[in-house]
Order: C-alpha cells, then sequence, then structure tokens
C-alpha cells in the first residue's frame, strides 16, 4: 500500500495542532516533521521541544528528517522526543558515525532511515541498507518547501527499489519533494511507497481526496 506523509513545513505553525489534526483525519499515514539546523541545508526550522509537543498530540506516527550536521549527537534526544522513524543523511557525517547513529536509532526503539541528496548517488544509500528501515530520496535540494520536482531521480529510485527487494525486503522507500498527483504517479512506478506532500497536499480543498488519489494514481 503507498503511505502519504504530509509535510507539516507547509503546514500553518500558527495552527499546528489543529493542521496536524486535519491531515491525520483525511487518511494520513505518518506525519512528516523537517528538522533543518542552518549548517548541513541554509534554513533553521525546529527542534526536539517541538517535536515532542507534536508528539502529544499526533495520533499518527512522526516521521522525523534530520537535516543537520552530525546527527549522531541527537539520537537519543529526538528519540526520546518521540520520532517513530528517524532518517539521517548519508552526507552529513562519516560511515562509521552513520552506521552507529542507525544502530542507535533502533536500539531507542525508532526504525531508523538514511537519506540522500538530489546529488548523492544511489550506492551511497544502498550501502546501508542492513541498518535501514527506510531510505528517503529526495526530490529536490533539501533546505526549503515548494520547489519543484526533479524529474531525474526517477532512476535512483528505482535502482534503490530493485536493491531493496534484492536485499532488504522490509525497508520502505519514500520520496520527498515537489509531490503532487501528477509526480506521485512517477514516484510510484519508480518503486516509492511513501510520499511526502507537502504545499500540494496543503493547498488541496479536499485533503481526505487528495490523500485517496495520491495512493491511487
Amino acid at each position: 500500500m503507498i503511505k502519504i506523509a504530509p509535510s507539516i513545513l507547509s503546514a500553518d505553525f500558527v495552527n499546528l495542532e489543529r493542521d496536524i489534526s486535519r491531515v491525520a483525519q483525511a487518511g494520513a499515514d505518518y506525519i512528516h516533521v523537517d528538522v533543518m539546523d542552518g549548517l548541513f541545508v541554509p534554513n533553521i526550522t525546529i527542534g526536539i521541544p517541538v517535536v515532542a509537543a507534536i508528539k502529544r498530540i499526533s495520533a499518527k506516527p512522526l516521521d522525523v528528517h534530520l537535516m543537520i550536521d552530525r546527527p549522531i549527537r541527537y539520537i537519543s534526544q529526538f528519540c526520546q522526543a518521540g520520532a517513530d522513524i528517524l532518517t539521517i543523511h548519508t552526507e552529513s557525517d562519516t560511515m562509521e558515525n552513520t552506521v552507529s547513529a542507525l544502530k542507535q536509532i533502533r536500539a531507542c526503539g525508532a526504525r531508523a532511515a538514511v537519506s540522500v541528496k538530489p546529488g548523492t548517488p544511489a550506492e551511497e544509500a544502498i550501502r546501508y541498507l542492513p541498518y535501514c528501515d527506510m531510505v528517503l530520496v529526495m526530490t529536490v535540494e533539501p533546505g526549503f518547501g515548494g520547489q519543484s520536482f526533479m524529474a531525474d531521480m526517477m532512476p535512483k529510485v528505482a535502482a534503490i527499489r530493485a536493491a531493496i527487494d534484492r536485499d532488504a525486503p522490509g525497508c520502505e522507500l519514500e520520496v520527498d519533494g515537489g509531490v503532487n498527483l501528477s509526480t506521485a504517479k512517477a514516484c510510484i512506478a519508480a518503486g516509492a511507497n511513501v510520499l511526502v506532500a507537502g504545499s500540494a497536499l496543503f493547498k488541496a480543498e479536499n485533503l481526505a481526496a487528495f490523500i485517496a488519489a495520491a495512493r491511487t494514481v
């Protein structure tokens, strides 16, 4: 089944509880939380206290995407705050520290994931499959919402899907960036089973209809 993870980066932060409740009631599977530090990406969003606050009001699993430098420093804190899935970037640290961080995530009882930027080859994610429950392929440059979908990332998605099917069939494959009802079709065709939807979803007149349509395009 195709899963939908609304990105709260496109929500109304003044009414965050309301918007999270709306997408949850509309059928979202995960709540996608983008954490940016202004170093790894050129933007700053939210941190551990806000993740903890969201956890208190969300019945849906929190899909927390760390776009931060050396995430190994904060693994336990984000897990304690309520991350059900915790994603770190392959580009944010050494391979040794990335493997250690993924092991820590699992030891904390959360699901471990790696993400790759558009310029990072599929092989950089594939080598972490033994330690992962999910792989996230960025279909925009990370750091800001509302960017245009990069269709040339689909071969990367397909390559990672082939590796997952061969070596880690329980691993999910997520895409994030510029996902709408048109681009969702390409993502699913390439092998993604989790779609992060931001501005297109939150601007939709009917959230439930958008989520249902995204699953079946």
